[in-house]
């Protein structure tokens, strides 16, 4: 009993379970979230056609191709930002208050929160991984282990991001207005549209410094390494992101344990 109130494995466990089901009961979210990225991939990806010339290699690639990894990446950033929206939903219902009384850290609510919205994110992502094929890309299982990690680790510290923004938050509208200022933002820096190297000087130093970038480069390596970037490296890729992932969890916890914070509407 007093390992289970220390640790709160039980808890977490529970909260992640509750946030995997909870999302798949609601079929329009799980359309929406699939839908809208790739409606967009193919929409843009056939208006550019083969006109797109990769400036690192100078080689002539499919737009599609290129712009696939940012599609990809769309779903992961939708599906981790936005599940924890949750959490909003959570304290107006009275939920979080029912949860933050049990005699558990709060430290299991943001374990149990972020893996779950990590879990949905990742899970979205590998789905959309089965188009793949589609544009010739064959990985094996070494190369699909690693594209999961860099998913994984994408997901989590935006999962993380999303637990910070709408923890002290009571309503959904606002979370909406503040989450557009860091989501569209995060995405277009991310080296989902264009290259860093095509950006304008300015715009490319804002690229390398957004982390997303690193998750983007790091899966474009993965699929397609006869136009991988030789700036961005796989190895440079992952540890950005793990650092960028420690850092946002050890943030969310901080949020989380904050007694000013108020529990409920």
């Amino acid at each position: 009993m007093e390992l289970g109130h220390t640790f709160g494995f039980m808890p977490a466990a529970s909260l992640w379970r509750r946030e995997v089901v909870r999302f798949y009961r609601n079929l329009s979210r799980v359309i929406g979230v699939i839908a809208s990225p790739l409606l967009f991939w193919i929409v843009i990806g056939a208006g550019f056609g083969n006109s797109f010339r990769n400036p690192v290699t100078g080689s002539g690639q499919n737009y599609l191709d290129f712009f696939f990894p940012g599609a990809l990446m769309m779903i992961v950033l939708f599906t981790s930002i936005f599940a924890m929206m949750s959490l909003i939903e959570d304290r107006n219902e009275g939920f979080l208050l029912s949860v933050l009384v049990a005699p558990v850290h709060r430290s299991v609510i943001v374990l149990g929160k972020v893996l779950g919205g990590t879990t949905l994110a990742t899970m979205q992502g590998v789905i959309f991984l089965v188009l793949a094929p589609l544009l010739g890309v064959h990985i094996g299982l070494p190369q699909l282990v690693l594209v999961v990690l860099d998913i994984f680790l994408v997901s989590f510290s935006l999962t993380a991001l999303g637990f910070i923004i709408a923890w002290p938050m009571d309503s959904t509208s606002g979370f909406h207005a503040i989450i557009n200022l860091f989501l569209i933002p995060l995405w277009l820096l991310s080296g989902s549209l264009f290259p860093v190297n095509s950006a304008s000087p300015w715009m490319g130093a804002l690229m390398r410094l957004n982390p997303l970038t690193y998750g983007t480069e790091a899966l474009r390596g993965l699929l397609f390494p006869a136009t991988a970037s030789p700036e961005f490296p796989l190895g440079r890729c992952l540890a950005v992101l793990l650092v960028f992932t420690v850092i946002l969890f050890t943030l969310a916890f901080c949020v989380a344990n904050r007694r000013s914070t108020r529990p409920a509407a």
